[in-house]
């Protein structure tokens, strides 16, 4: 049976290997410490925090969540440890709440590795606190037990530190913020939550048997613990999970969360859930898996459940390679103690007794490590065959460029839900691969990095080129939004400032589908800025005054994109400052930034572009493992768009479009 926590209350724990799972009504850092026998931490290397996310025994997430699967093994833990102390603090700097009292009551379960909880701590009470110690596991006579604590700090993070012991606490704090802020910068968010009826269908058999894929959930009211969080830092492990998953490094492109959960209100559907899933097909022979069908998930429309069901496969694939890493890691540790504790006795270091149990662990690392890979590989083997029947399907927002629907598309009346980007792999199987959509209206804008320092394949490239190549993905990336939005309803201005961008370009110039010229020069580059940075004055104040009536005449009040190439090239300081106001004000009143630059071009400006680099989602022109999911943090290689070589696809659809204008008087 669960005990219900209260503050001060503790439990005994039956076993040793756990998890600790974290709810809270917005994104929390999460983190622990490792306390002696006075719960005092000895030093900086006795915390696990974002930016040193792994210990002996405990590893926690490398990102800021409003869920968090820590993974705790007591007995992996030093000697001399008699305290793990969770920790929950609020990013700073992240648009969120800054205090607990403004945001849902964080709820902290510790769960065995098959989920069962033994216990559970609401953290009610909380108010100007930023930082909480919110439960403790400790040693007492030999057995582990653990106490919900609940105290919280009014001056945060460092006050929290500080009050263990620690030295140096303001600056640890300062660095865990700062890798918070970084990781939040190169991480894709998970989509909206879903309604309880809008979680993704598992069948028979797959990745959820071993270890069921959370779907993503409504933040937690009454009892969090019955909805996990969509991006959990821990993997729900398998047969022989291990202390700890696989490295966190980057997170993906993101889907939306800003705008909350998905809003099912309809006029003619007032109170309705949307309709489940259609049911899979019969399996070929008795007792397999049902046959993958396409929209295997809930959603109004065909478009919705292609889109739910491309997230699911999104984190079934993160959990499934989470649990294997998980496991091997877990082998791994409990070969290298065995070892140990044979060989601690000076008589069977050498001879047969030695040699044998050294034979003996490894035999026991390598069944585990093959049960785990087992299981792995039937995960792996059911996404790829629903990949196969879900890629033919997708609409072209969702679909690549090889894609044949792009041979017959025809512009939509109607904004889709999303937009791919690219996709996304893991080195398990290099050949499954993920779409990765973010959300119609962009919440965030995109940058193509053309530095050659930012990956090794980057690197290995010859500068011109590379800087053509991501060119030439912005370009393809404009082509696509133009190509999914209603004839007339997005307009595209490029700032070319050196004119170098010429040839990647004419695609876009060709077809007429610009809203002017590439701008040139300081005039130009200063004339596209001061006419967008206008329009989002203009519809700010008219917002704020609830006058959009009152817009002038002239003001296209469609959504706009601008791309910039080369920056900071032809940009002087007011220049720079506009770009970087339409970067954080423009996104919430249409108009959206795709920028191509070299960071080192304007390391000049140091820390002042800080702000301008995290805003945008980065991508590369070539493969990269720099993004990360939001569920466990593994690195994903992101692939960017590319056409079919000798295709003219792009010049089909850009007709398209400017046909559509035409037809539609635009």
């Amino acid at each position: 049976m669960t005990a219900e926590l209260v503050r001060g209350q503790n439990h005994t724990l039956p076993q040793t290997r756990l998890e600790i799972r974290v709810s809270a009504g917005s994104p929390v850092v999460a983190g622990a410490t490792l306390g002696d026998e006075n719960g005092m931490v000895r030093g900086v290397e006795w915390i696990a925090h974002p930016g040193a996310h792994r210990l002996p025994g405990l590893e926690v997430s490398r990102q800021a969540a409003a869920g968090h699967r820590l993974a705790v093994d007591l007995e992996a833990l030093p000697d001399e440890v008699h305290r793990v102390t969770v920790l929950l603090a609020l990013p700073t700097g992240a648009g969120g709440p800054t205090r607990f009292g403004a945001t849902a009551a964080p709820f902290v379960a510790v769960t065995g590795l098959d989920g069962t909880e033994i216990a559970t701590f609401t953290l009610t009470g909380l108010d100007a606190e930023s930082a909480v110690s919110a439960l403790e596991l400790y040693r007492r006579q030999g057995a582990w037990k653990v106490r919900a604590v609940g105290q919280g700090y009014a001056a945060g993070l460092a006050e929290m530190l500080a009050d263990q012991g620690l030295a140096g606490a303001a600056e640890l704090a300062a660095s865990i913020q700062e890798a918070v802020a970084r990781s939040l910068a190169r991480s894709v968010a998970p989509p909206p939550p879903r309604t309880p009826e809008g979680d993704r269908v598992r069948h028979a058999s797959g990745p959820s048997d071993a270890h069921p894929p959370t779907a993503p959930q409504p933040q937690p009211t009454a009892h969090p613990s019955t909805a996990p969080q969509p991006t959990a830092s821990q993997p729900q492990p398998t047969a022989h999970p291990p202390t700890g998953t696989g490295p966190g490094t980057q997170t993906a492109p993101a889907a939306p969360t800003a705008a909350g959960p998905i809003n099912y209100a309809h006029p003619r559907r007032q109170h309705a859930a949307p309709p489940p899933p259609p049911p899979a097909a019969p399996s070929a022979e008795p007792g397999q898996a049902p046959q993958p069908v396409a929209g295997d998930a809930t959603g109004w429309s065909m478009d919705e459940r292609l889109y739910n069901q491309i997230w699911g496969m999104f984190e079934d694939l993160a959990r499934s390679a989470a649990a294997y890493r998980s496991a091997v890691d877990f082998a791994e540790s409990r070969m290298g103690q065995e070892l140990d504790r044979s060989l601690s006795d000076p008589r069977n270091r050498i001879g047969g007794t030695g040699d044998r149990a050294r034979e003996e662990a490894r035999a026991k690392r390598d069944e585990l490590i093959a049960r785990a890979r087992e299981v792995l590989d039937r995960d792996l083997a059911q996404l790829a065959a629903e990949a196969a029947v879900v890629e033919p399907a997708l609409p072209a927002a969702y679909a690549g460029w090889d894609n044949p629907v792009w041979h017959a598309h025809r512009i939509p009346m109607e904004l889709p839900m999303a937009l791919r980007i690219g996709d996304l792999h893991l080195p398990e199987r290099t050949d499954l691969r993920i779409p990765l959509l973010v959300r119609l209206p962009l919440e965030r804008g995109i940058w193509v990095d053309s530095g050659r320092t930012a990956s090794e394949a980057a690197a290995l490239m010859d500068t011109d080129r590379l800087r053509r190549l991501a060119m030439e993905t912005a370009v393809l990336h404009a082509a696509r939004l133009l190509a999914v939005y209603p004839p007339g309803e997005f307009s595209v201005h490029v700032i070319d400032p050196a004119g170098s961008a010429a040839g990647s370009l004419a695609p876009l110039v060709d077809a007429g589908v610009l809203a002017g010229p590439p701008a040139a020069g300081p005039g130009g580059v200063a004339s596209v800025l001061a006419h967008l940075t206008r329009r989002v004055d203009l519809v700010q104040m008219a917002v704020r005054a609830g006058a959009a009536d009152a817009l002038p005449p002239d003001l296209d009040t469609g959504e706009q994109l601008l791309v910039v190439n080369d920056f900071p090239h032809g940009f002087d300081d007011r220049a720079v400052t506009q770009l970087r106001y339409l970067a954080d004000e423009g996104p919430s009143v249409g108009v959206h930034l795709l920028m191509v630059a070299d960071r080192e071009d304007a390391s000049a400006y140091g820390p002042v572009l800080d702000p301008l680099w995290r805003s945008l989602l980065r991508i590369t022109p070539v493969a990269d493992n720099h993004l990360a999911d939001p569920w466990v943090g593994h690195a994903w290689t992101y692939e960017p768009p590319a056409t079919p070589p000798g295709s003219r696809v792009l010049e089909q659809v850009l007709a398209a479009v400017t046909a559509a204008r035409r037809a539609a008087g635009r």
